[in-house]
């Protein structure tokens, strides 16, 4: 049988989004957002689902697909919100909103320039970072792993972003995901020298891997890498394929302390998508 999903999509620095509006049963997310992510739908490279909020204080609650914490998702929920409000140009509000991948409650703040909102997000802190190396496929690589509760982010310096460095990235994450049983893995291509990002995304409940076009919760783990790295405070603007977010990560006693993402997010569609639901009774 077809299922109607009332739906908004956003684009956070061209990491394209779907929120789904109406109510579904829970397990039959990671189908809906199988289907409706897809070249022949609506076509993004994640979904969440907006669901009434548990937790005092916040405005909703954004449920991933695959029960990771997203960045670009909280924005795009945040934005909407604000949205939804009637926020006018130029003004600004703050948002709170319950999160899957996290326990804590995230702190949105959202300026309405014409019709694109700039919004700051709180992160999660990582639980670890450390450096490590790994021998992959003949080779030994130095990475440094950024870890969190469900999922981790492994951030990889390289002088260049070729094939052969995408290739391994693309298999070592797909190894990981077999043996680690994390929600969320991200490799994490790094260029110092210009400070570029090159994110993939591999969610293996989804069993969906994209080399994002902007990523906020792995420019948050960029960020408290490099403060962990300078053993300092970073405020840094990182360039991504589809163009850049702001991070600041503020480091005291040995640890990463306080989290923030920046970003434009544009409202871009709106409507209706029909997907097939297997029909189990």
């Amino acid at each position: 049988m077809k299922r109607e999903i009332d739906f908004i999509k956003f684009n956070p620095t061209q990491n394209m989004t779907i929120l789904v509006k109406n109510n579904h049963p829970a397990e039959e997310y990671t189908h809906i957002a199988s289907k409706i992510m897809s070249y022949d739908s609506v076509h993004a490279e994640q979904v969440g689902f907006i669901e009434k909020p548990n937790k005092y204080g916040a405005a909703a609650l954004l449920q991933m697909a695959g029960g990771e914490f997203c960045g670009n998702a909280c924005m795009a929920l945040a934005s909407f919100i604000a949205h939804e409000n009637g926020l006018q140009h130029n003004a600004l509000t703050e948002i709170v909103l319950e999160a899957s991948g996290t326990d804590h409650l995230v702190a949105c703040r959202v300026k309405r320039i014409e019709d694109e909102y700039y919004c700051q997000v709180s992160m999660p802190l990582p639980k670890k970072i450390e450096q490590q190396s790994i021998n992959y496929d003949g080779d030994e690589m130095k990475v440094a792993i950024v870890r969190y509760a469900d999922f981790f982010h492994i951030v990889i310096e390289v002088d260049q972003f070729n094939e052969a460095v995408r290739k391994s990235a693309q298999s070592l994450a797909k190894l990981l995901g077999v043996t680690v049983g994390a929600n969320l893995i991200g490799m994490l291509l790094y260029q110092p020298d210009s400070n570029e990002l090159a994110p993939l995304i591999f969610v293996p409940p989804l069993d969906s891997m994209i080399w994002e076009r902007g990523c906020g919760s792995g420019t948050a783990s960029l960020g408290a890498y490099l403060a962990w790295k300078k053993q300092g405070n970073i405020d840094a603007r990182i360039r991504q394929p589809g163009g850049t977010i702001h991070v600041t990560a503020n480091w005291q006693r040995e640890e990463v302390t306080s989290l923030k993402i920046e970003g434009a997010v544009g409202i871009v569609a709106r409507g209706k998508a029909f997907i097939e639901i297997q029909d189990t009774v």
